[in-house]
């Protein structure tokens, strides 16, 4: 068994929340899951987001932060991970 370290990758994220809500639909090309891309819900007073993805539909919660990849692909991550993972900089 080896050990890795992750790569130093700077990505680009937008968390999911009312307030970023014009920012997020820019960000991940929010529109219709018929035509592949991002859609946005409400349940009651919480947003969410499904992200069609190479392995399924993935479901972002409010909160969440949509991340863009290396490949450009989108997916979710949960605030307190993405708060162990990264960190902001200046680019």
């Amino acid at each position: 068994m080896g050990f890795y370290r992750k790569k130093p990758v700077v990505i680009q994220a937008v968390q999911l929340r009312w307030d970023t809500w014009d920012e997020m639909c820019d960000f991940a090309g929010v529109g219709r899951l018929e035509d592949g891309k991002p859609s946005g819900h409400q349940d009651g007073e919480h947003i969410g987001l499904d992200i069609p993805t190479l392995e399924g539909l993935m479901h972002a919660n409010e909160n969440d932060w949509i991340i863009r990849g290396v490949k450009n692909e989108l997916y979710a991550c949960k605030p307190d991970i993405f708060e162990a993972t990264y960190e902001a900089v200046e680019v």
